[in-house]
Protein backbone atom coordinates (compact mmCIF):
# COMPACT_ATOMS: atom_id res chain seq x y z
CA UNK A 1 0.00 0.00 0.00
CA UNK A 2 1.35 3.35 -1.11
CA UNK A 3 -0.20 6.97 -0.65
CA UNK A 4 0.56 10.03 -3.18
CA UNK A 5 1.25 12.40 0.16
CA UNK A 6 1.38 10.26 3.44
CA UNK A 7 3.60 7.91 5.12
CA UNK A 8 2.05 4.52 5.73
CA UNK A 9 2.95 3.65 9.38
CA UNK A 10 1.76 0.99 12.05
CA UNK A 11 1.42 1.18 15.46
CA UNK A 12 4.92 -0.94 17.52
CA UNK A 13 2.77 -2.69 20.18
CA UNK A 14 -0.47 -1.22 21.79
CA UNK A 15 -1.92 2.43 20.81
CA UNK A 16 -1.62 3.45 24.48
CA UNK A 17 1.28 2.53 26.63
CA UNK A 18 -1.02 2.86 30.13
CA UNK A 19 0.33 -0.48 32.02
CA UNK A 20 3.31 -1.11 33.48
CA UNK A 21 4.56 -4.55 34.79
CA UNK A 22 5.00 -5.24 38.37
CA UNK A 23 6.14 -8.27 39.59
CA UNK A 24 3.92 -10.81 37.51
CA UNK A 25 0.87 -8.62 37.16
CA UNK A 26 0.07 -5.42 35.19
CA UNK A 27 -0.16 -2.52 36.60
CA UNK A 28 -3.06 0.29 34.82
CA UNK A 29 -1.18 3.53 35.34
CA UNK A 30 -3.85 5.82 33.30
CA UNK A 31 -7.28 4.62 31.86
CA UNK A 32 -7.94 7.87 29.89
CA UNK A 33 -7.90 7.72 26.10
CA UNK A 34 -7.44 11.69 26.15
CA UNK A 35 -4.41 12.09 28.15
CA UNK A 36 -1.54 12.51 25.77
CA UNK A 37 1.66 11.03 27.91
CA UNK A 38 0.33 7.71 27.64
CA UNK A 39 -0.48 7.22 23.61
CA UNK A 40 1.77 4.99 22.41
CA UNK A 41 4.36 7.21 19.42
CA UNK A 42 6.57 4.83 18.39
CA UNK A 43 5.81 3.47 14.74
CA UNK A 44 7.12 1.12 11.95
CA UNK A 45 6.97 2.94 8.12
CA UNK A 46 5.71 0.33 5.77
CA UNK A 47 5.90 2.98 2.95
CA UNK A 48 6.47 6.47 2.05
CA UNK A 49 4.89 8.73 -0.25
CA UNK A 50 4.95 8.80 -3.67
CA UNK A 51 5.67 12.21 -4.02
CA UNK A 52 8.36 14.33 -2.48
CA UNK A 53 11.89 13.95 -0.70
CA UNK A 54 12.84 12.57 2.41
CA UNK A 55 15.34 10.40 4.44
CA UNK A 56 13.24 8.13 5.44
CA UNK A 57 12.28 4.56 4.56
CA UNK A 58 10.23 1.38 4.30
CA UNK A 59 11.16 -0.54 7.71
CA UNK A 60 12.42 2.84 9.83
CA UNK A 61 10.91 3.20 13.25
CA UNK A 62 9.94 6.63 13.78
CA UNK A 63 8.71 8.74 16.39
CA UNK A 64 5.20 10.07 15.60
CA UNK A 65 2.64 12.84 17.32
CA UNK A 66 0.66 11.66 20.01
CA UNK A 67 -2.26 12.58 18.02
CA UNK A 68 -1.37 9.76 15.73
CA UNK A 69 -3.07 6.83 17.60
CA UNK A 70 -4.81 8.57 20.19
CA UNK A 71 -8.70 7.68 20.41
CA UNK A 72 -11.22 11.04 21.43
CA UNK A 73 -14.50 11.72 22.20
CA UNK A 74 -16.37 14.02 20.01
CA UNK A 75 -18.88 17.21 21.36
CA UNK A 76 -21.71 14.21 21.09
CA UNK A 77 -19.50 11.87 23.54
CA UNK A 78 -18.79 9.48 21.05
CA UNK A 79 -15.24 7.64 20.71
CA UNK A 80 -13.34 8.97 17.55
CA UNK A 81 -10.16 8.10 16.15
CA UNK A 82 -7.66 10.48 14.58
CA UNK A 83 -7.88 11.55 11.27
CA UNK A 84 -4.93 9.26 10.42
CA UNK A 85 -6.39 5.93 11.29
CA UNK A 86 -7.08 3.84 8.21
CA UNK A 87 -7.45 -0.02 10.42
CA UNK A 88 -5.65 -1.21 13.76
CA UNK A 89 -2.66 -1.57 11.75
CA UNK A 90 -2.40 0.97 9.16
CA UNK A 91 -1.87 4.77 9.83
CA UNK A 92 -1.60 7.83 6.91
CA UNK A 93 0.49 10.56 8.44
CA UNK A 94 2.49 13.49 6.83
CA UNK A 95 6.13 14.19 7.14
CA UNK A 96 5.78 16.62 9.68
CA UNK A 97 4.42 14.24 12.21
CA UNK A 98 7.85 12.02 12.56
CA UNK A 99 10.27 13.39 14.87
CA UNK A 100 12.65 10.97 14.88
CA UNK A 101 13.36 7.95 12.58
CA UNK A 102 15.35 4.73 13.89
CA UNK A 103 17.89 3.06 11.15
CA UNK A 104 20.42 0.30 12.03
CA UNK A 105 19.24 0.87 15.38
CA UNK A 106 20.67 4.68 15.57
CA UNK A 107 17.66 7.50 15.89
CA UNK A 108 18.03 10.36 13.27
CA UNK A 109 16.33 13.82 12.97
CA UNK A 110 14.78 14.72 10.55
CA UNK A 111 15.73 17.79 8.55
CA UNK A 112 15.43 21.04 10.43
CA UNK A 113 14.89 19.68 13.79
CA UNK A 114 17.45 18.64 16.73
CA UNK A 115 16.85 16.67 20.13
CA UNK A 116 18.75 18.16 22.85
CA UNK A 117 19.59 16.68 26.71
CA UNK A 118 19.05 18.64 29.57
CA UNK A 119 21.52 19.99 31.83
CA UNK A 120 21.57 19.19 35.73
CA UNK A 121 21.38 22.06 37.74
CA UNK A 122 24.45 23.71 39.38
CA UNK A 123 22.93 26.73 41.49
CA UNK A 124 22.09 24.52 45.15
CA UNK A 125 19.67 27.28 45.61
CA UNK A 126 17.76 26.86 42.74
CA UNK A 127 14.56 24.40 43.04
CA UNK A 128 14.49 23.68 39.24
CA UNK A 129 16.41 20.42 38.77
CA UNK A 130 17.41 21.48 35.68
CA UNK A 131 18.86 24.56 34.17
CA UNK A 132 16.61 26.19 31.84
CA UNK A 133 17.63 26.93 27.69
CA UNK A 134 20.95 24.98 27.85
CA UNK A 135 21.38 21.64 26.86
CA UNK A 136 23.52 18.78 24.84
CA UNK A 137 22.67 18.18 21.28
CA UNK A 138 21.60 14.18 21.12
CA UNK A 139 20.13 13.92 17.92
CA UNK A 140 20.73 16.08 14.68
CA UNK A 141 20.21 16.90 11.31
CA UNK A 142 23.36 17.81 10.73
CA UNK A 143 23.50 21.71 10.75
CA UNK A 144 24.71 21.22 14.18
CA UNK A 145 26.89 18.83 15.44
CA UNK A 146 25.97 15.87 18.21
CA UNK A 147 27.45 16.71 21.38
CA UNK A 148 27.51 20.38 20.84
CA UNK A 149 26.73 22.62 23.88
CA UNK A 150 23.70 24.97 22.81
CA UNK A 151 21.15 27.53 24.03
CA UNK A 152 17.54 27.65 22.70
CA UNK A 153 14.86 30.19 22.98
CA UNK A 154 12.43 30.40 25.05
CA UNK A 155 9.74 28.09 24.78
CA UNK A 156 10.53 26.79 21.83
CA UNK A 157 11.18 22.96 23.26
CA UNK A 158 8.65 20.20 23.17
CA UNK A 159 9.68 17.26 25.58
CA UNK A 160 10.20 13.79 24.64
CA UNK A 161 11.12 10.15 26.21
CA UNK A 162 13.34 7.88 24.00
CA UNK A 163 14.91 4.97 25.36
CA UNK A 164 14.41 6.07 28.77
CA UNK A 165 16.11 9.57 28.21
CA UNK A 166 14.45 12.79 28.39
CA UNK A 167 14.97 15.22 25.84
CA UNK A 168 13.31 18.52 23.80
CA UNK A 169 12.98 18.76 20.57
CA UNK A 170 13.84 21.97 18.79
CA UNK A 171 14.25 23.84 15.68
CA UNK A 172 17.08 23.88 14.81
CA UNK A 173 16.54 27.63 13.89
CA UNK A 174 16.13 28.30 17.22
CA UNK A 175 19.61 27.18 18.60
CA UNK A 176 21.05 30.70 19.17
CA UNK A 177 24.37 29.96 20.69
CA UNK A 178 27.57 27.45 20.81
CA UNK A 179 29.14 27.26 23.96
CA UNK A 180 32.01 26.30 25.27
CA UNK A 181 32.37 23.05 27.74
CA UNK A 182 33.51 24.15 31.35
CA UNK A 183 33.96 20.48 32.25
CA UNK A 184 31.19 20.15 35.10
CA UNK A 185 28.11 19.85 32.90
CA UNK A 186 26.33 16.98 33.63
CA UNK A 187 23.31 15.40 31.54
CA UNK A 188 19.86 15.07 33.68
CA UNK A 189 17.36 12.63 33.26
CA UNK A 190 15.01 12.41 36.12
CA UNK A 191 14.30 8.52 37.64
CA UNK A 192 11.06 8.37 35.94
CA UNK A 193 12.19 8.59 32.82
CA UNK A 194 13.97 5.55 32.99
CA UNK A 195 10.51 3.69 34.31
CA UNK A 196 8.57 2.18 31.80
Amino acid sequence: MKSVYNFVVAPVGERYNNTKKVGDKDLILNTEIYNHQYVNRLAKVISIPIIGDTDIKPEDEVITHFNVFRRWHNVKGEEKNSRSYFNESTYFITQDQIFLYKRDGEWKAPKGYCFIKPLKKKDQFNINEERPLIGIVKYSDDTIKEGDLIGYKPKTECEFIIDGERMYRVLSNFITVKYEYQGDEEEYNPSWAKSG
